[in-house]
């Protein structure tokens, strides 16, 4: 699977309308405020013209309009504005709170340079938190001569001060935390969408194997049963077809073979047919009836069509499985055809089936004519995948003295 992309949050053409309106409702919301705080007279005598409340609720409600696209830049001037406004006491403290947290928040959920948004975040809220101890320090000292202090005790205003201590940081730390789970859950789910589309396409491509796979086996069955049955029927019509004037008797002997071949061909494609619906697969399906003790019927199959052909057994046979079998048995049919179609007259067949302690070996020998250069056809290729499946290995080569060798070994389980 490979690594997804380096996460980046861009805004959608909904979210930058969606912060249009919020822009617009915080412009509103912050018009009402203002004129509600001068009425209140928030911060009394000392309070400011109520117009001065305009151009600061214009100041913190018009960059939250772009606050996805920039972040920084927004929360910088939403921190100016709010300094200049709560030093000059501005009749409007709700609004102006409201926009300086979203800005932080904007900064830690959207900003892609993470460095860069907390530098941002961390220089705003010192800058906050500085600004405001000296406002708290400069009014403690204004006001120690009015204050009532008790041995032991705060005075009211400083325990008024540390209230707003204790809520500023709490107003700051969570505009800090959940700019930063909104990062962290935008990232999860752009990871999750990335396994989604990999899994997708592992899927496809599996589907894909599967499919090929599965054209293959049917290839392979096939070849093995077609090329088996129609060279045996080829060999033996065309003997009975040279000895029908001479030999009627050996013609119709040779004719029955066709039959039989014919019939067995029959029970093969029959046996294909079924492997293709069961749903299990190669392994559970009927054509894994054929086995190593099909392979001597084999041999006397070839024998019958005019190829001499011996078979022997050496060692103890031991069970193997139903795969290994049906192999086996294949690479031996095919085997035998190839020695029919291409050793020549005269040649013979030996087919030796041999059982070692931790594996069984085939092997088809065949003399004849030399081969110099063997050409790996579709007949090569599927003995070659049977043995690997099984978890073997096969020889294919030439003999020097004529002829061709087939040499497959499978290991068997422990």
């Amino acid at each position: 699977m490979s690594a997804p992309a380096p996460f980046t949050r861009t805004p959608t053409p909904r979210e930058l309308r969606s912060d249009l309106l919020l822009a617009a409702v915080m412009l509103v919301g912050g018009v009402i405020s203002a004129g509600l705080s001068s009425i209140a007279q928030v911060y009394g005598e000392d309070q400011a013209p109520m117009w001065s409340a305009l151009p600061v609720v214009l100041g913190v409600s018009a960059p939250l309009a772009v606050r996805r696209r920039w972040p920084a830049v927004v929360a910088i001037v939403i921190a100016i504005v709010f300094f200049a406004s709560v030093s000059l006491r501005v009749p409007e403290i709700y609004v102006v709170q409201i926009t300086m947290f979203i800005a932080l928040y904007t900064v830690g959920a959207w900003m892609n340079n993470r460095l860069a948004a907390l530098w941002v975040r961390v220089g705003i809220i010192i800058g906050m938190f500085v600004w405001l101890i000296a406002v708290m320090y400069h009014e403690t000292i204004n006001g120690a001569a009015e204050a009532d202090v008790a041995a032991g005790a705060f005075s009211p205003y400083l325990a008024f001060m540390m209230i707003q201590l204790l809520l500023n940081v709490l107003y700051f730390g969570g505009a800090y935390y959940f700019g930063e789970r909104s990062w962290h859950a935008a990232q999860q789910r752009f990871a999750l969408e990335h396994r989604t589309r990999e899994l997708e396409r592992e899927r496809e491509v599996t589907a894909a194997q599967a499919v090929a796979l599965d054209r293959v086996r049917i290839a392979r069955e096939l070849h093995d049963v077609v090329a088996h049955h129609v060279s045996v029927m080829g060999v033996q019509a065309g003997a009975a077809r040279l000895l029908i004037d001479q030999d009627a008797e050996r013609a119709k002997t040779m004719m029955a073979g066709v039959e039989a071949a014919s019939r067995d061909a029959i029970g093969d494609f029959r046996r294909l047919l079924e492997t293709l619906r069961a749903p299990g697969g190669e392994d559970d399906a009927p054509a894994t009836t054929l086995g190593l003790d099909d392979i001597e019927r084999l041999a006397q199959s070839s024998r019958d069509a005019g190829l001499p052909t011996d078979y022997s057994v050496i060692g103890t046979p031991v069970p193997v499985s139903s795969t290994v079998g049906v192999n086996l048995y294949r690479i031996a049919q095919e085997a035998l055809t190839n020695a029919r179609r291409h050793a020549g007259v005269g040649a013979k067949a030996d087919v030796r089936l041999r059982y070692e302690s931790d594996s069984v070996e085939l092997e088809v020998v065949n003399s004849g004519r030399a081969v110099t250069a063997p050409r790996a056809g579709l007949g090569q290729l599927g003995m070659r995948e049977r043995a690997l499946a099984s978890g073997g290995s096969i020889e294919l080569q030439p003999r020097p003295q004529g002829g061709f060798r087939v040499r497959a070994s499978i290991p068997l389980p422990h």
